[in-house]
């Protein structure tokens, strides 16, 4: 088994060409930050933190159901305000942005904002370059899942830790600044607080809404459906499902390698604008039917990425 190898360029870069020649009007009106981003962030903060207030002297079984059912999907929405924040379109300060991404950290448990927004850019401008995009797994861990149902299974369930580890891989920077150490110090401070005023119960909540948030669960299959390949040449899909909107448009994952200056809220708009860019491209309508075919699929691995040299 080996990754899909290209020698050609990303191809966002051409349609984003042709797009704006098309509409250049249409397009300049929906690119821009969201200031009502932070307000979307802070209901959710303080929702997650209500809901461990009321789950603090539930037992473990009742705390891990809730996070399933609840929970996760308020901590996947925090994670694609991380993602808005990187990308500078909360505010248009970058202070401002750095700031209400390590937030959204809060109830998320583990500090990764600011190692997210350093690396995700990054897989941007050099998507598909091992040695820069921490968006694709190692060649080591890849052959280590193989085409077993069972540990595609594993892997999905701690892919948190899969992509938590990935930037040690990306050698060619070092991995921690004062961002990322100052994302680590405001974060321990923040779970001790949790612990002395709401006590452990609240941290497994918390945690158990992350780890569901970004594995076994209807959401799960996001992070396989936006860039392995089911359509051969085309790197990159969205989703089209009933999901998008508590999923906060993240399914729009075309539209955003195509325009990176446009927020989540006006995602679908690019699609409205030039359906007809779109029109051929294979596209998802359901996550959890991806996810089982992804567990079962033998030719769908984690080597089913397209890699370029770089």
């Amino acid at each position: 088994m080996d990754f899909i190898r290209v020698d050609t360029p990303d191809l966002h870069i051409e349609r984003r060409k042709e797009m704006m020649k098309k509409y250049p009007a249409e397009m300049r009106a929906i690119m821009g930050n969201s200031p009502g981003t932070a307000l979307w962030i802070l209901l959710v903060v303080a929702t997650q933190f209500a809901a461990a207030y009321l789950l603090r002297d539930q037992n473990w079984a009742i705390i891990i159901l809730a996070a399933w059912v609840f929970g996760a999907w308020l901590n996947h929405a925090l994670y694609v305000f991380i993602h808005d924040s990187a990308h500078n379109l909360v505010f248009k300060s970058e202070l401002a942005n750095r700031i209400i991404g390590m937030v959204c950290d809060f109830p998320l448990v583990a500090p990764g904002a600011m190692a997210f927004r350093k690396y995700h850019l990054i897989h941007h401008t050099r998507m598909g370059q091992a040695a820069y995009d921490a968006d694709l797994v190692s060649d080591r861990e890849a052959r280590l899942v193989g085409n077993s149902s069972f540990r595609k299974f594993i892997w999905v369930f701690l892919l948190g830790i899969s992509q938590a580890m990935r930037p040690m891989r990306i050698t060619i920077q070092q991995f921690w600044d004062k961002w990322i150490i100052t994302n680590l110090v405001v974060q321990v401070a923040v779970m001790a607080a949790t612990i002395y005023f709401l006590g452990f119960p609240a941290i497994l909540y918390m945690l158990s809404s992350t780890i569901f948030g970004l594995g076994l669960h209807p959401l799960g299959a996001r992070w396989i459906a936006e860039h392995f390949v089911t359509n051969e040449g085309q790197e990159t899909y969205s989703y089209y499902g009933p999901m998008n909107p508590i999923m906060f448009n993240v399914g729009y994952h075309m539209e955003h390698h195509d325009f990176m200056t446009v927020p989540w809220n006006r995602l679908p708009q690019i699609k409205k604008v030039a359906p007809e860019f779109y029109r051929d491209l294979k596209s998802y309508a359901s996550y959890p039917k991806l996810l089982v075919q992804f567990l079962t699929d033998k030719n769908l691995t984690l080597y089913s990425r397209i890699t370029r040299p770089g």
